[in-house]
């Protein structure tokens, strides 16, 4: 359980997003009240208040941020995207929820009869839902893309951009001292502060050592944090002159040491690719890139729907390279396979909450699945309709600013979009295997959707050519010769 620290952390939160936005940057106010509570608040604590979402490390910097930068600072923030097909999503990923409450009122019941039936030992049950979650729900997704509005108005600019990347860095530099002292000592830091362990401990050790979690849900999120943290510093270093260049170089290479310390595959994946694409290709090329990655991302569960993914030679290709990471994705697919054919009951609107959208045992009510990717668990809470908002939302900046500058040269292209877009789209896949998706997900993706809609206003029109003028002589027009003297 967690301590008295815990819950005076999230109490003190706001206090901390004032004096940022009281002391710095509107940028870097939006950018830390928000990074900042994701790295630093507990991430079990919680207040449980009537009718509205619970209050935790992510609702709370939500709203503060949104708060204090329209309510405090008087800056407009506007909700409605330009583009009519984002319209559409946002008003899918906020409003698509209702028909999904309204869709299960019934509770699920747990039966367990004796040997000789109708004898009736105990029984449980999951709740249905009602009026109550359904404002609760709402309420909650209309948190959950407060940064991604932000974002949109305010960290679309340059500055802004440089910003995000910069966070990262920063973020992750302070975050590997307690990392550090986690992989030497084991993932302590969050019993020793806030009283409790997040995650399962044996999952933290791995070829005979410890991966650090420090305040994160999982070692996959840390691990990724630091990969998408060496990635930012490897694209300032490029755009950087003299020592400011060799010290986001040297930033890169102590956070990919990091990184292999961390012990996470994926991500040490996800950084050799990504870093020769920061290093070597331009900014249109990393954005077509990124392109294909989101709808690789996209379109992933309705092929594996309809059944089109090879699992097995992905899962011999993989047992070839390592067979320990050839059984965790076998148990991850099979997982996937029993909650798809959950989530095919009810595949437009999803079954809601309170789990259950998972396989239980019907007569114990044993939760016998456990989700990873976060497309399956979103597909199986809300339907299609809130998977495909969601995944529009994210995927959706980059179709357009991929749409924004495919005419326009290189050297034109804002420099900091390009790698904050291939962060984004490899949070898509990643969302494929793992829960990734945080509050700084959405700060990226409505950055990104900003900066095209920026770009697509301010994009010079080609001006009317004149009509070729003609001398006259007493009134006579009289037409230049073309032929040369």
């Amino acid at each position: 359980m967690p301590n008295a620290l815990a819950y005076l952390m999230l109490m003190i939160w706001p206090a901390v997003c004032v004096f940022l936005f009281r002391r710095v940057s509107l940028e870097r106010a939006i950018i830390w009240s928000i990074l900042g509570g994701y790295l630093l608040l507990p991430q079990v604590a919680k207040f449980d208040l009537p009718l509205v979402p619970d209050m935790t490390k992510t609702s709370i910097p939500n709203i503060c941020a949104f708060i204090l930068c329209v309510f405090v600072l008087k800056k407009p923030v506007t909700i409605w995207p330009r583009n009519w097909a984002m319209r559409l999503l946002l008003t899918g990923f906020v409003i698509g929820v209702v028909p999904t409450v309204l869709t299960n009122g019934d509770a699920i019941v747990f039966t367990l009869l004796g040997e000789t039936a109708p004898i009736v030992f105990s029984t449980a049950s999951l709740p249905g839902l009602g009026l109550r979650d359904l404002l609760s729900v709402v309420i909650n997704q209309i948190i959950v893309v407060l940064p991604f509005f932000l974002a949109r108005n305010y960290l679309s600019t340059d500055t802004g951009l440089r910003e995000l990347l910069y966070a990262l860095v920063i973020g992750a530099l302070v975050y590997s001292i307690p990392a550090l002292i986690e992989i030497r000592l084991s993932p302590q830091i969050n019993i020793w502060t806030y009283g409790f362990f997040q995650h399962s401990f044996e999952q933290m050790m791995r070829d005979g050592g410890f991966r650090p979690l420090v305040f994160l849900p999982h070692a996959l999120w840390l691990a990724f944090f630091v990969m998408s943290a060496a990635m930012a510093a490897l694209a300032l270093g490029r755009q950087a002159d003299g020592s400011e260049r060799v010290r986001f170089y040297a930033f890169a290479v102590y956070l990919l040491v990091l990184l292999v310390l961390c012990k996470s595959l994926a991500s040490m994946l996800y950084a050799l690719s990504l870093g020769a694409l920061l290093l070597i290709t331009n900014a249109k090329v990393q954005i077509r890139i990124a392109l294909i990655f989101a709808l690789i991302a996209v379109i992933y569960p309705m092929l594996r729907e309809q059944g089109l993914i090879p699992l097995d030679a992905i899962l011999k290709q993989a047992e070839a390279f390592n067979p320990d990471r050839a059984q965790s994705l076998g148990y991850r697919f099979d997982n996937e396979e029993a909650l798809l054919e959950r989530a095919h009951e009810k595949w437009l609107f999803g079954w809601g909450g309170w789990g259950r959208n998972l396989v239980h045992d019907m007569q114990t009510g044993q939760i016998l699945s456990i989700p990873d990717g976060s497309w399956i668990i979103v597909f199986g809470t809300f339907g299609w309709v809130g998977y495909i908002s969601q995944m529009g939302l994210l995927g959706g900046p980059l179709i357009l600013l991929w749409w924004s500058l495919r005419m326009t040269p290189v050297r034109d292209v804002p420099p900091y979009v390009a790698p904050l877009a291939l962060l984004l789209a490899i949070t898509l896949i990643d969302m494929l295997l793992n829960a990734i998706l945080t509050p700084y997900t959405w700060l990226i993706a409505g950055a990104i959707l900003g900066c095209s809609e920026r770009l697509s206003v301010s994009k010079p029109r080609r001006a009317p050519q004149p009509a070729p003028t003609r001398r006259t002589v007493m009134g006579a027009p009289v037409k230049r010769s073309r032929t040369p003297l």
